[in-house]
């Protein structure tokens, strides 16, 4: 019998249980907020992540600003986060691409095991949503890759509709992994920023470096992994800014270019709609560990690092 997608809800993930089982894992997390003019409230969610830190349930917390001109980087490190500018990375490579690639030169330099990627524009922000993401990995057996999901109301025309939003995930993500991917039909939220895996995965997958991240690294953990090691979390609500329905369209496209490639990798798109896909797609990033060149003994050496880090962070020292 195929494995099946598993689902669970973040209630069972309570701060001080993640806590105990990393700690008697040896696990490290670290929490990464990609951000782009979220000075609005990047700080309240780094105070509520801070207090997870303290209370020994992640390692690490960083912001990573895309240059923001509203005082993002300011308002974060304020609150408590450590804050790198996206360009300052790898900086050989030019400037940023976008969301994917901050996320991609990030993972470069966190220390975690255990990698939790959220949004830096969340309105009412709970630190439920980081435990719900960690959790799966550190007390589910045999979960390597945790998507969230949520309902995500919009007001139109003077009413609140409880799950009006996420208009692109709803009309074009979901069709098209339906279509093209069924084993992935049943994830409910393929472009949420929530997600969480760990590293050893995220070293081995492509990123995109658009908008198409989120729906590009559930399909190629999937090819990795297999759906069976997969999850996704209730994380019940989430309340964030709405695109103008203008900005969707580009949005969209890069969605289907970004999952049209992966079409074209397995060998299922012909070269004359190969050609037209690369002309709409994002730029992709190799994955970490070829781009970094860690082989076996990159990956020991990255390994005794972490632990060494790990070390630290219990002395007290990091």
């Amino acid at each position: 019998m195929p494995a099946e997608l598993r689902s669970f809800h973040h209630s069972a993930y309570s701060a001080s249980r993640i806590a105990a089982a990393r700690s008697e894992l040896r696990l490290s997390v670290s929490v990464c907020l990609p951000a782009r003019e979220c000075a609005g409230t990047v700080g309240a969610i780094v105070e509520a992540l801070g207090v997870l830190e303290a209370r020994g349930t992640i390692d690490e917390l960083v912001v990573v600003d895309a240059a923001s001109e509203d005082g993002t980087a300011e308002v974060a490190a304020r609150a408590g986060a450590a804050v790198w500018q996206q360009d300052e990375l790898m900086p050989e490579l030019g400037p940023a691409h976008g969301k994917g690639d901050a996320m991609w030169r990030a993972l470069s330099r966190l220390r975690g095991d255990l990698v939790c990627f959220l949004d830096a524009d969340t309105e009412g922000f709970s630190p439920h949503f980081a435990c719900g993401l960690i959790g799966p990995l550190v007390c589910e057996p045999d979960v390597w890759f945790v998507k969230g999901h949520y309902r995500r109301p919009i007001e139109h025309e003077g009413s609140l509709h409880a799950d009006g939003g996420g208009r692109v995930n709803h009309l074009t993500a979901r069709p098209a992994l339906a279509l093209f991917y069924p084993e992935l039909a049943a994830v409910r939220q393929p472009l949420a920023g929530e997600v969480a895996a760990r590293r050893e995965l995220l070293e081995r997958i492509p990123f995109a470096t658009g908008y198409g991240v989120e729906v590009a690294m559930l399909i190629d953990a999937w090819r990795e992994v297999g759906v069976g090691r997969i999850a996704q979390i209730d994380l019940e609500e989430h309340r964030n800014r709405h695109q103008p329905l203008s900005a969707l369209e580009p949005m969209a496209l890069t969605v289907l270019a970004t999952i049209a490639r992966r079409l074209e990798h397995d060998g299922r798109l012909a070269p004359a709609d190969a050609h037209a896909v690369a002309a709409h797609g994002p730029l992709e990033r190799p994955p970490l560990r070829a781009a970094l060149g860690l082989g076996p003994a990159g990956a020991e050496a990255r390994a005794s690092s972490a632990a060494q880090a790990r070390e630290r962070i219990r002395a007290g020292a990091a």
